[in-house]
């Protein structure tokens, strides 16, 4: 039987040491990757518009009504020849669905799904998956800005890589107006980025980022797409994907500004979130 003194000083070592070893590794893993990946790749993929594939965008929105146009407009900057947008109108009760179809109205290329009862964010991207027209999918939030090189960053690991079933990008903090808003800018920038990044070398990403990935679609027919009974749609899907043998990957380079909540109150209730989408499959 193991005495008290015994457990408190294996305690107290696993509580100091862990992580420190954890940050080692951290650290290590992404210098690896940035010298052997990050630190040669080109900034624009250079092939040719016409080897390029189709790309559909699907933007789930729900009472977006102050983000759904500035966020469409970014996308329709994307400096990537062949795309379409998918919006789906998840019976937003604010002004969201009249901003989508006069956005539809003036850009061919704009496309909008509108439900007549709220289905939740997994339901709405399989909505928008099943009546998008291409193989690759990138998924973004409503409130979300895209960086103009993203979709030409992310493509290129499919093209290279055919077992490759997911991309996940890089968001970036734009919400910078309180204290833990500016914590949130570093915690994001350096520590979660280290850790995909070193997970990327070590061989698994652990989960896509929920506010911008790519997909293969056909990756997702293989794995039934999304689950709307759970509690986090990117955990879920990187793991349906990864028991089915599928390479999940991470670039760096496909940068996103997100929203993140500013107050105490707001926060908590999101990483209590993320804990319990992480529980369920546990």
């Amino acid at each position: 039987m193991i005495s008290l003194d015994t457990f408190f000083d294996f305690v107290f070592s696993f509580t100091l040491y862990y992580p420190l070893f954890m940050a080692y590794l951290w650290m290590s893993g992404a210098l690896i990757y940035y010298m052997h990946w990050e630190k040669k790749k080109n900034p624009v993929f250079d092939l040719p518009d016409t080897e390029l594939p189709p790309v559909s965008i699907l933007v789930p929105c729900h009472n977006e009504g102050d983000n759904a146009r500035e966020t469409i407009e970014y996308l329709l900057n994307q400096q990537y020849p062949h795309i379409e947008i998918i919006a789906i109108n998840d019976a937003s009760k604010d002004n969201t669905g009249e901003i989508l179809v006069a956005l539809s109205q003036e850009h061919d290329s704009v496309r909008v799904i509108h439900f007549e009862k709220n289905m939740g964010k997994a339901a709405a991207m399989n909505m928008g998956a099943l009546a998008s027209n291409s193989e690759y999918l990138v998924c973004i939030d409503g409130d979300a800005f895209l960086d103009k090189h993203a979709i030409t960053q992310m493509i290129q690991h499919f093209i290279h890589g055919p077992r490759v079933g997911a991309v996940t990008g890089n968001p970036r903090i734009r919400t910078r107006s309180t204290l833990l808003g500016k914590i949130q800018v570093g915690e994001f920038s350096a520590i979660i980025g280290l850790i995909k990044r070193a997970q990327r070398t070590y061989g698994r990403v652990f989960t896509v980022s929920g506010v911008v990935s790519m997909f293969r679609k056909s990756a997702l027919h293989r794995v039934g797409y999304w689950s709307t009974d759970m509690i986090t749609d990117d955990i879920d899907i990187s793991w349906k994907l990864q028991l089915d043998h599928w390479d999940i990957r991470y670039e760096p380079k496909a940068l996103c500004w997100i929203l993140m909540p500013e107050t105490y109150t707001g926060l908590l209730r999101q990483r209590i979130r993320w804990a319990q989408g992480a529980l369920k499959y546990s």
